[in-house]
């Protein structure tokens, strides 16, 4: 990637990730687990596909609906999971829908899945299909989009952009940012230099599908936490890279463009905040409360998960139910 003149870190977040010739996503990611860049934790462990699964029967029962979404399904195995352990009595009737827009994980999923999900490329041709009455999941969906990253400075807040030489060195630059987008990372009292990142572009992406939703519940499973607690101790923020399940950090995330993910911590109080319009009833929860009755201690992947100071307390369980319903 080479750019003469700066650029918002956010567009180059995009074009690393989603490019449609040279993103990761859309061309270059290998797959997950062992053989990729990265693993999840429904990967490890089937504590998270027995949780999420209890959650959408209960859900299901309580809304009445009869489809079940996932978005952003990596392979397509928690998926497969989740039906697996739900009641026979509603296992038979539930109807899965997957929402993929990479092309790579898309075919991976089929061959998983086969005839046993129906995809769309978006949440809002799904919850058509569903006559827009359906119970929602996701998995380390959110971290997935690009991020706007703000630094504060004695001028106030300013976004972080990124140009590159003809020899694809990068040179990072503060540009004003006005207006804000809204974010709860705002309000904190964070000292000057301290870095934030805000995933404007789940926002924007979120006021387009959660209009056409009628009725159902929402499962949103990401690594992060509330505004309050998400960067103690982390003056530089939480964006990074993952490349050959190695961590990226600082300069080096600029390099590999394509080639490695980037990503970054959750903020669940903008999710709460940014749905509010659409979603009631939110539950917010550590994974580890989440799957507390779901995993066995005995067994160490679950032991990680079941830990409110390992795995299980870096990711949170965000629970929301339709509005409307």
């Amino acid at each position: 990637m080479t750019d003469q003149s700066p650029i918002p870190f956010a567009e180059f977040m995009r074009r690393a990730l989603y490019d449609p010739q040279r993103g990761y996503y859309s061309r270059r990611i290998p797959g997950i687990g062992r053989g990729g860049d990265f693993t999840t934790a429904p990967m490890l462990s089937e504590a998270p596909a027995r949780g999420i699964a209890a959650w959408a029967a209960r859900a299901m029962r309580e809304t009445g609906c009869r489809d079940l979404i996932e978005i952003g399904p990596g392979e397509g195995r928690l998926a497969a999971a989740v039906s697996r352990h739900l009641p026979w009595s509603l296992r038979w009737k539930t109807r899965l829908h997957l929402v993929e827009t990479s092309a790579p994980l898309a075919a991976i999923q089929k061959k998983n899945l086969r005839h046993r999900a129906r995809w769309h490329e978006s949440p809002a041709a799904a919850l058509a299909a569903c006559e827009g009455k359906a119970v929602i999941f996701s998995n380390e969906l959110v971290d997935a989009f690009p991020v706007r990253v703000f630094e504060k400075s004695a001028d106030g807040w300013q976004e972080i952009a990124v140009a590159f030489d003809s020899g694809g060195n990068s040179t990072e630059s503060l540009m004003c940012a006005a207006p804000l987008p809204p974010s709860s990372g705002f309000c904190e009292n964070h000292p000057p230099g301290q870095r934030i990142e805000v995933h404007d572009s789940y926002r924007l992406w979120l006021a387009d599908w959660l209009p056409h939703w009628k009725a159902g519940r929402m499962l949103t499973i990401d690594y992060g936490f509330n505004a309050e607690a998400l960067y103690q101790r982390r003056p530089r923020g939480t964006l990074r890279g993952y490349l050959f399940q190695q961590r990226v950090d600082g300069p080096a995330i600029y390099q590999n463009s394509g080639r490695q993910d980037l990503t970054a911590d959750v903020n669940f109080t903008d999710l709460i905040d940014w749905s509010a319009p659409w979603t009631r009833r939110n539950q917010l929860q550590t994974l580890a409360g989440f799957l507390r009755g779901f995993g066995d201690p005995q067994h160490p992947a679950d032991r990680e998960l079941l830990d409110e100071n390992g795995a299980g307390g870096a990711f949170s369980a965000l629970d929301q139910q339709c509005r409307s319903s």
